[in-house]
């Protein structure tokens, strides 16, 4: 039987203006159709899912359409309307607060506007800029920042810099490799040994990280000052949603991998399809490989922790 209080760290808004925007631009989430949105249907979904608050974000392409003050003035706008929505119903929604990176300077400025001044409940990254995964250097300052204030930093794949492959989407195929690589880029280049204070949440499972995390820790052989259980211990600080992730073959790796209490629910709405994801809920209730405590955690216990403030909700 489904908890009756699930919280949702994966579920999008797609503000009008927004949409205005991406339209505008001609620019879709990898090839991907962008659905309908609004708030009364975002919360009838999660009354029939058993959701009871929302942590919203905006997806891919993000808020940056090659320009760095429209993208602020897009950042701002989001993020405003974002906050609008979890002041009014808190209980329902919070929201990731999106950055217009690859400016980091504005990225900075906002990350500092929004945990201030509209309480968002972290921050949401794409897994590249343009080509610049998130472990490049130039976004270190960034991360300095965020870990000074323990965020919450929720990262969600976008477009490789590469071609689609003709009939398969970049989020079917490429959105999963895409989280897999920033994530090790940003292992490899030391961003999650010198910043713990912070929580670091990978889109649906982490991609491939965990089915292939051990072979990743051989690139100690080619990044001085790395070991493979010093990477290995990295990449086991991250947080994991299981958005599109709940089958028989995607759970068992996850669950041997993931530190306890380190994944969380997702749901992908409005990008994915809600008759899959009736699917992968009953996926998720029917596995019968957890130990005593795990569904509950997935559910809402791990999410509880990374957000207190819903913990008596």
């Amino acid at each position: 039987m489904a908890s009756p209080s699930r919280i949702d760290v994966h579920q999008h808004l797609i503000p009008p203006a927004y949409r205005e925007t991406m339209d505008r631009h001609g620019e879709t989430a990898g090839g991907w159709p962008t659905p309908a949105w609004d708030a009364e249907s975002a919360i009838a979904m999660m009354d029939r899912r058993s959701i009871t608050t929302g942590i919203l974000s905006i997806s891919s392409p993000g808020t940056h359409f090659g320009d760095d003050a429209e993208a602020r003035a897009v950042t701002r706008d989001v993020n405003e309307y974002s906050a609008e929505l979890a002041k009014d119903r808190p209980d329902r929604f919070g929201f990731f607060a999106s950055l217009p990176l690859p400016d980091v300077e504005g990225a900075i400025a906002e990350a500092s506007y929004a945990l201030d001044e509209l309480h968002a409940d972290g921050v949401v990254l794409l897994s590249n800029y343009y080509g610049r995964y998130l472990g490049h250097k130039e976004f270190e300052p960034l991360w300095a920042e965020l870990d000074a204030r323990a965020a919450v930093v929720f990262i969600h794949p976008t477009a490789p810099p590469m071609p689609m492959l003709e009939g398969m989407p970049s989020p079917l195929l490429d959105f999963p490799f895409d989280t897999t690589r920033t994530a090790v880029h940003m292992t490899l280049n030391g961003v999650m040994s010198r910043h713990t204070r912070m929580k670091v949440i990978l889109s649906h499972a982490g991609g491939f990280l965990p089915y292939a995390a051990w072979r990743f820790t051989g690139g100690a052989q080619f990044n001085p000052g790395t070991t493979p259980m010093g990477i290995l211990t990295d990449l086991q600080r991250f947080y994991f949603d299981a958005a599109l992730s709940t089958t028989p073959s995607a759970l068992p790796s996850l669950l041997a991998f993931a530190a306890p209490g380190h994944i969380c629910y997702g749901s992908d709405f409005p990008f994915a399809p809600e008759g899959s994801g009736d699917l992968l809920d009953s996926l998720l209730e029917s596995y019968e490989g957890f130990e005593p405590g795990q569904l509950d955690a997935i559910n809402r216990g791990s999410a509880e922790a990374l957000f207190p403030r819903l913990a008596a909700a």
